[in-house]
């Protein structure tokens, strides 16, 4: 069936431009359905339909293309088959489905644009939806411990008020609201503000520029305006920006290690491999190719939206503990709070209890039903309290504290978190898998090692070599390439372009060697040109010194592959010696050691050319020198290993590169030792693939190193180490690590060299790519660890004392010693002051001489209990003691002493903040000068203690002190210093003396077994 449109049928040309085009359509579609069936087009429809347009209309109406089957060419690119694609018609059938011109590219029209990207997509990628504020809020608020606490609460609220009324009833109840509120405001914020940043980073550094052909001409755009059926200019250096095919180019070489994990260069080219995927680099040549599919359709755009909807979390190490602490706390608070009930019930009932004008309470049938209700709330009311005051309401804030404190301080060091939690979390980490290539290495080929004949070059001064024999070097490293030099008057450093291994070279010779590669082409005329061959493993040129006349031929490859050609060798001094046997040998050695030291060794050889042929000689030549090239390790990077070994901190590489490189550059950074048994230590990816799972767990913790890996290698290292109880964290920087950043405990990824989809799946962003850096978070996050410790032991101080203390008081009197007020501000300084105080201490080297905390590890260690319990033993003798003779002892009423067992209790609470400074040392005043933010905390406190005492006295129920009493109770509260020091000098000696018995426990064995 024919669909044609109104034409001007009565002009002879129009009529045979008509029959023309209907026939030779026909034709083609006669072509097309006669063989195997065309999965590029779709057959959807039941008949054909035939559009037939006048050339000479004016107007030219939008048509669809053809039915095109989206899914089929996605596939085919996607899947690689070329095959299918000779089948189907090669590359330039494709352009003709897509409505393309090879030349002259698609049309520049907005409606062209629109059409396209109606059809088959944008070029966008499906992200994690931006989280809103009052998510993060709905998560900080999903903490165990904060529902805990508004339970708490919400019961304090009830019978405060109930008992005291709404006007002093909501004290207890609302200071803990208060530190409710705290919490999940600086969670919310902070993990809100650095989302935005994240987002916002993300966004800049994936919105590239790009070179299209539109309307016949090469114009900018963004990568996002980017659509199926554009021709895109790719040149060294350019990311792929979707999945297409090659249409032509010259010596295109392709970087798909972010997609395979594979290092080695792909070459792409029109006879065998035209499939050119998203997210890919380009590192040598320069092409144009023809968009297939755009964002989620491309293969980068698929590996996006696994990862995406692959997003559980967990609970890290220190969030697990937390929750036990905080379960075990309020068991501890509930059963307390249980027996004061039971007891003040039975107390009441029985007559016991008295008012104050010393009346018995309870009467029998005589008390009213009223004052039995008021005198029941009032019971109940104290026994809240004692779970509110047992519950440690300020760790939460303290912990979102001191992650967002250290969070910010780690962005000036590089580091990027985007997980709060993840700063903690990789204090525990007892394993670090990570990348080679531009983590524990430069990322940048360099020439390490000359050889000249027998002889190292070890300073590579370009005077030490003759002048004949430096030309001919110049020659091959300068115009046998495919590489260039671009010298600008604006910057002084040369900018080399070219595949790693030739920019490599290209450096040495401008920089060590001294070539000035513009004047040496300038006057050098190239006859014929060799292309590198990867089955030769050489490239070659015929070159003509225009001044001289003089021609020579230039091989330039893999070392063993040159040395074959050659039968003569240059020595520095420009003498040519003929090479015999034993020297052919040396020279083979020289190479092979090379090898060994994962270097890869290129050679050059030249041989003097008497006329211009099509053809190279490949024999009879003469050697020019040797360069071992390698991607050399990061500065700092063998220091940072050993930290991280002393710190008990295991480091696996794990790469796609081969086992020799691999092992040479885990020697090279210390991951591996010269003593190993290497056997065990390393194991490609196949050999640990094809493992049993019993066999993997068991060998998992010997192996270090990982070579020739795939994604799901590292993927499944990570599953098992996590098996074995392990905390684990992996670095990665390539779309294919984003499994296993999302598996492991603490994800990082790399700012400069990592993918915009290894950053989404990952905690942290290491900004400078250095794996020092990783061993700075690793410092940090055991200093937060540290911290928080130091702020548990703190409150639990203050918890235990304040427990005691009201239990014996609510038994013996029924009633709480503290006023609300009181209580109220003793929090204030539990949570909000103490947790800035303590959560302020820098990371310092001693963290990293500890070993990694075990999931298991009680969050509450030995030295903690023994702190904590010697301060809280003092702190309630000393409260009992003020509680019933401190009227006598200072010879005042009631209210003064009440006041002085409020001050007394809140300065003892400052000096501890001195001892909870440090766990483990005697100095407790170590670095103290250098925290400015503990020192103004605690000045402020007592600052606002003296307020809370001598101006405050109605609101706080106190009474003024004299300077008798304010000493009284500053020199009873220093008293905290003294026994702190005298229980650290005890855990010393314990210490000491139970490593004297270990020994003479050692020594009694040798000499038994001697």
């Amino acid at each position: 069936m024919f669909l044609t449109k109104a034409i001007d049928a009565g002009k002879p040309c129009s009529r045979l431009q008509i029959v023309f085009r209907a026939i030779y359509f026909i034709t083609s579609l006669s072509k097309k359905s006669a063989g195997k069936k065309n999965l590029l087009i779709s057959s959807n429809n039941p008949y054909i339909a035939i559009d037939i347009e006048s050339i000479t209309s004016e107007h030219h109406d939008a048509e669809p293309f053809l039915h095109a089957d989206k899914k089929a060419i996605t596939d085919l690119v996607r899947e690689k088959n070329f095959d299918s694609l000779v089948h189907y018609g090669g590359v330039k059938e494709v352009v003709k489905i897509l409505e393309t011109d090879m030349n002259n590219g698609i049309n520049n029209n907005s409606d062209d644009i629109k059409k396209r990207s109606d059809e088959f997509g944008s070029n966008t990628y499906q992200k994690a939806a931006s989280r809103s504020f009052i998510s993060f809020l709905v998560e900080a608020f999903k903490d165990p411990t904060i529902i805990i606490l508004l339970v708490c609460a919400a019961l304090s609220l009830g019978f405060g008020m109930k008992q005291h009324g709404p006007k002093e009833g909501w004290y207890d109840g609302g200071s803990i609201v208060v530190a409710v509120v705290l919490v999940l405001a600086v969670s919310a914020i902070s993990n809100f503000k650095q989302s935005q940043q994240f987002s916002k980073l993300s966004e800049e550094s994936s919105n590239i520029q790009v070179e299209v052909v539109r309307d016949g001409r090469r114009q900018p755009t963004s990568i996002f305006n980017i659509v199926v059926g554009d021709i895109v200019c790719l040149k060294i250096g350019d990311q792929v920006p979707a999945d297409g095919l090659f249409l032509n180019g010259h010596s295109m070489k392709i970087d798909e290690s972010s997609m395979t994990g594979e290092s080695d260069l792909v070459d792409i080219n029109e006879m065998q491999n035209p499939f050119l995927i998203s997210g890919t680099k380009v590192k040598d040549g320069y092409g144009r190719m023809l968009v297939t599919s755009v964002g989620m359709n491309t293969t980068w755009g698929q590996m996006m939206g696994c990862i995406i909807n692959n997003n559980k979390k967990e609970q890290t190490p220190l969030e697990q503990r937390l929750t036990k602490l905080t379960t075990s706390i309020g068991k501890i608070g509930l059963f307390v709070a249980a027996v004061v009930l039971i007891v003040l019930i039975i107390r009441y009932f029985t007559g016991t209890s008295k008012d104050e004008s010393g009346h018995r309470e309870f009467i029998g049938s005589k008390t009213k039903a009223n004052d039995i209700m008021n005198s029941i709330v009032r019971i109940i009311a104290a026994a809240v309290t004692i779970i509110v005051v047992a519950i440690p309401e300020g760790l939460p804030l303290a912990v979102t504290l001191t992650l967002a404190y250290s969070m910010k301080r780690m962005m000036a060091d590089h580091a990027m978190v985007r997980e709060l939690a993840a700063c903690e979390a990789m204090g525990s980490a007892t394993i670090i898998c990570t990348d080679k290539t531009g983590t524990l290495t430069l990322n940048k080929m360099q020439v390490t090692q000359f050889w000249i004949g027998q002889q190292r070059m070890e300073e590579k001064k370009p005077s030490e070599i003759s002048s004949n024999v430096l030309e001919l070097i110049a020659e091959g490293a300068a115009l046998n390439t495919t590489g260039e030099v671009h010298i600008s008057a604006s910057s002084p450093v040369p900018e080399i372009s070219g595949s790693p291994t030739e920019s490599a070279i290209l450096s040495w010779a401008v920089s060590d060697m001294e070539v000035h590669v513009d004047s040496l082409r300038k006057s050098h005329e190239i006859l014929h040109v060799e292309a590198f061959n990867s089955d030769k493993k050489r490239s070659g040129i015929l070159v003509r010194n225009i001044q001289t006349d003089a021609m020579y031929i230039h091989w330039k490859g893999a070392a063993e592959m040159i040395l074959s050609m050659c039968k003569s060798y240059y020595v520095h001094d420009g003498v040519n010696k003929a090479m015999n046997d034993e020297e052919r040998k040396h020279i083979e050695n020289v190479i092979i050691q090379m090898a060994s030291n994962s270097l890869r060794c290129i050679a050059f050889a030249c041989k003097e050319s008497a006329e211009c042929t099509d053809k190279l000689e490949e024999t009879g030549f003469t050697l020019l020198g040797i360069v071992g090239i390698k991607d050399p390790c990061r500065p700092g990077v063998k220091e940072a290993v050993e930290s991280c070994k002393r710190a008990g901190v295991q480091i696996k590489m794990i790469t796609g590169d081969n086992m020799f490189t691999a092992k040479a550059i885990a020697l090279e950074c210390g991951i591996l030792d010269a003593d190993d048994y290497l056997d065990d230590a390393m194991v490609d990816g196949e050999t640990f693939r094809n493992y049993s799972h019993e066999e993997r767990l068991s060998m998992i913790e010997r192996i270090r190193v990982m070579a020739r890996s795939s994604p799901f290698d590292k993927l499944l290292m990570v599953q098992c180490l996590k098996l074995k109880g392990h905390v684990i964290a992996v670095t990665g920087d390539g779309t294919n690590d984003g499994p296993a950043l999302k598996e492991a405990d603490i994800g990082l990824s790399m700012g400069i060299q990592g993918t915009e989809v290894a950053k989404e799946c990952s905690d942290i962003v290491i900004m400078d790519d250095n794996f020092s850096t990783v061993v700075t978070v690793l410092k940090w996050g055991r200093c937060v660890y540290n911290n928080i410790q130091k702020f548990i032991q703190f409150q639990l101080t203050v918890n235990i004392a304040a427990l005691v203390i009201n239990f014996i008081a609510a038994l013996s009197s029924g009633d709480i010693p503290l006023t609300a007020v009181q209580l109220l501000w003793v929090n204030l300084i539990m949570d909000t002051l103490g947790a800035l105080a303590l959560a302020t201490e820098q990371p310092t080297n001693e963290l990293l001489k500890k070993k990694p905390v075990d999931r298991a590890e009680s969050l509450i260690s030995k030295t903690m209990w023994r702190n904590l319990i010697s301060q809280a033993l003092y702190q309630v003798t000393v409260l009992l003691v003020l509680q019933f003779k401190g009227s006598s002892i200072f010879h005042v009423n009631k209210k003064v002493k009440d006041t002085l067992i409020f001050n007394t209790f809140v300065l003892c609470q400052v000096f501890n903040e001195f001892n909870a400074r440090q766990l483990e040392k005697k100095n407790i005043f170590k670095g103290v000068t250098k925290n400015k933010l503990f020192l103004g905390i605690v000045g402020i406190t007592v600052v606002l203690q003296v307020i809370m005492v001598e101006f405050l006295k109605k609101f706080a129920n106190t009474e003024r002190l004299n300077v008798e009493q304010w000493a009284a109770c500053i020199g009873v509260a220093a008293l905290s210093w003294p026994i702190g020091e005298y229980t650290s000098e005890k855990r010393a000696y314990e210490n000491a003396k139970t490593k004297n018995e270990h020994a003479d426990r050692g020594m009694t064995q040798m000499v038994y077994n001697f």
